[in-house]
């Protein structure tokens, strides 16, 4: 039974293979953004050139030298790939002292605030002006006033600077020390297995092998690195099997032809046994590569032959269901492959010929070759790295959870640590920003909830950065946040990240992570463990006006302006939405009237919310809205804390039905308020104001 490597060489490889993602992330996007500007750039001209004929001459020449281009890329490429070989044994040999980290840190840099306050000085507060004896004097008197006042501010100036740059060279001083404490503990780790390994311990060398190969800098960028290892002590044979490329690795284009008579560029197929030909080439010098990355990095010389086995991992056009098909496999002695000279040898003919392997005739097609010894096939441990599905942050032990956003922060260009777990004041990383104009310190909660996270933490993040004078608080969920919560942090030192962004964030900077498939029910908790002020993140929206006018509220649950069902309307007959997202609730203190929202558990389908005001007729039959006037809606919390107060439109003599206004759910999930006014008159306007939004009424 397989499974993955969790080891110290396993920890290392991983964090070499960020490293290796996040340039790789950077280059992809820089390629991406090149791509799309010339892209546009050739739009341009293109339809510049069809407005203005006499310059279609320019025009042709540009789009036969795209052409061009895109012929010399496809060439590159091919030769890129016929180089693979070459320019992996171009690259050092690993060494078992890369798995080391050096302690060597970023240095301390405290910008401006290295930069002592400049105090005035007397010579710079003499009068200038002529005067007589008693003018000079009182002219004297006021500079020597002006000189002691600004000495003092900039004293007091001095002192605060002097005060911060204190505070933050000691948290500069405690995030060096734990990194460094945390960089000798991983170093000790290493050091024993290598150790382990060089005694030729099965699971040190396991562990060893497949850390080298996953962070390998000899394999080229964009080829998979999913791998198994087992290793057979008595007979010191290492058993290997590798994930090799598709087929998609070859290009299917030779060159790029501009016709000029349809105005488009048409790709020459390459022919089918060159793509053939290529890419058994590709297979050939992927296995030689790796064999060259395990008898390189066994410096001790404990393996003394590999059996690897090279697959593709791909989805069967025939069945549909993704297998593990074998294209190439060798059974190699490390002597038959230290007398090779790798960077002059013909890939395919080197591993059938000279190595006695095997390789797919018919790769494209999935034309298998029985592999010769799998890792495990004799009930060894198998140690593997790479492959299956991002980690899912939902399922994540909340400790590494917690050291995936140090990480992610320290991807970022910051200084990050997570904290001790007792006495940290609800802090679960301290980050430190040595950018001079928007750095500083910065303390960051995390919460690996599945429903949304309620208000109170993001008002007890704001007290922790007030408490402990940081720059910034930074609030990161697996789930979201409401209305309540980004009102409250609205022009605060506060930033939320949902779910969703930081699964983003952590693929710009080259990690990786994703959201388990589906969410609980509203009723169930978060993933971790809720405490007593959890609560659901509910708003209470409380009306208020001026006028002795009695209204009833109510609200339409819609998609669009429809309301989802008659259900979804909610007034004095029907008091709460069937599941209970929207429920009438009485007016508490000066408000007359309010309604109780959940919009965390609203209808995913359901869009907006539509707040409605009509005059009560029983209480008030003869009335109109001209007495509704200086009206607002309430937001609070459950705590009944008001986050916010929305103004709303005065009502107009003649009608009795009056929109209020509307949240509506923004793409990113977020909920904003939108005013109405639109008002309604005569005995039947709440009827109409109904009907128009898909309500009928008898």
């Amino acid at each position: 039974m397989s499974r993955r490597s969790t080891g110290v060489g396993s920890a290392w490889a991983e964090v070499q293979r960020q490293r290796q993602r996040q340039a790789e992330a950077q280059q992809r996007a820089l390629v991406q953004q090149q791509r799309e500007t010339e892209r546009q750039q050739r739009a341009a001209e293109r339809a510049l050139a069809r407005s203005r004929r006499e310059q279609q001459a320019e025009y042709r020449s540009r789009r036969e030298a795209d052409a061009r281009q895109r012929t010399d890329e496809l060439d590159a490429r091919m030769a890129e790939l016929a180089g693979l070989l070459r320019a992996g044994c171009a690259v050092p040999a690993f060494t078992p002292a890369d798995l080391l980290t050096p302690e060597q840190l970023e240095p301390f840099a405290p910008g401006p605030l290295a930069e002592p306050i400049r105090m005035p000085r007397p010579e710079h507060y003499v009068p200038q002006q002529r005067a007589g004896w008693g003018g000079r004097r009182a002219q004297e008197e006021a500079a020597r006033a002006q000189y002691a006042s600004d000495l003092q501010a900039a004293r007091a100036a001095e002192e605060q600077r002097q005060r911060r740059l204190a505070a933050y060279r000691e948290q500069y001083d405690r995030w060096a020390g734990q990194r460094r404490a945390e960089i000798r503990r991983q170093n000790a780790g290493v050091q024993e297995l290598l150790e382990g390994a060089g005694r030729a311990e099965p699971d040190a060398v396991q562990e060893y092998t497949t850390a080298v190969l996953y962070a390998s800098r000899a394999w080229p960028q964009g080829l998979p690195r999913q791998l198994s290892a087992s290793f057979e002590a008595p007979e010191r044979r290492l058993l290997l099997a590798w994930e090799l490329p598709g087929p998609g690795v070859v290009p299917q284009a030779a060159s790029v032809r501009y016709m000029p008579g349809a105005d488009r560029d048409k790709e020459v197929a390459r022919p089918v046994a060159e793509r053939r030909a290529a890419y058994r080439d590709v297979l050939a010098q992927c296995v030689l590569l790796v064999l060259r990355e395990v008898f390189g990095a066994d410096r001790a010389g404990v393996v003394e032959s590999v059996a690897l086995n090279g697959f593709v991992d791909e989805t069967d056009p025939a069945t549909g269901h993704r297998a593990q098909v074998f294209l190439a496999s060798v059974l190699v002695d490390r002597r038959d492959f230290t007398a090779l000279n790798l960077a002059q040898v013909d890939a395919v003919e080197c591993l059938e010929q000279a190595l006695g392997g095997r390789l797919s005739p018919r790769p494209d097609r999935r034309a298998a070759v029985p592999p010769v010894r799998l890792p495990g096939a004799t009930g060894h441990r198998v140690a593997a790295q790479g492959g299956g599905e991002e980690p899912d942050l939902l399922a994540m032990d909340p400790l590494e959870f917690e050291e995936l956003v140090a990480e992610l922060f320290r991807a970022m260009g910051m200084q990050a640590v997570t904290t001790v777990r007792s006495g940290d004041g609800g802090v679960d990383v301290d980050a430190l920003d040595p950018d001079p104009i928007r750095g500083g310190t910065i303390v960051v909660q995390v919460k690996r909830y599945r429903n949304t996270v309620s208000p109170s933490a993001v008002r007890d993040l704001y007290g922790t950065v007030q408490s402990v004078g940081a720059n910034k608080g930074v609030l990161i969920t697996t789930s979201g946040f409401g209305p309540t919560s980004h009102t409250f942090a609205h022009g605060k030192p506060l930033t939320l990240v949902s779910g969703t962004d930081l699964v983003e964030l952590l693929h710009q900077h080259g990690l990786r992570g994703r959201l388990g498939p589906g969410a609980p029910s509203p009723a169930e908790g978060p993933a971790a463990t809720a405490g007593p002020d959890d609560e659901p993140d509910a708003s209470v929206l409380g009306l208020r006006w001026d006028g002795g006018v009695r209204l009833d509220v109510c609200a339409l649950v819609c998609r669009g302006g429809r309301a989802l069902d008659d259900d979804r309307f909610v007034f004095y007959n029907n008091t709460r939405t069937p599941d209970g997202s929207v429920r009438m609730m009485p007016g508490l203190g000066e408000d007359k009237a309010a309604l109780w929202v959940d919009f965390e558990r609203l209808p995913a389908e359901a869009d907006r919310v539509v707040l409605v005001a009509a005059v009560d007729p029983e209480a008030d039959p003869d009335a109109d809205l001209a007495g509704f006037t200086g009206a607002r809606i309430r937001l609070t919390d459950p705590a009944g804390t008001e986050v916010d107060r929305l103004e709303v439109a005065d009502g107009r003599p003649g009608e009795t039905a009056l929109v209020l206004g509307s949240f509506r759910r923004r793409a990113s999930g977020d909920w904003t308020f939108v005013a109405g006014g639109r008002g309604y008159g005569g005995p039947a306007a709440l009827t109409a104001l109904l009907h128009d939004h898909g309500i009928e009424v008898e």
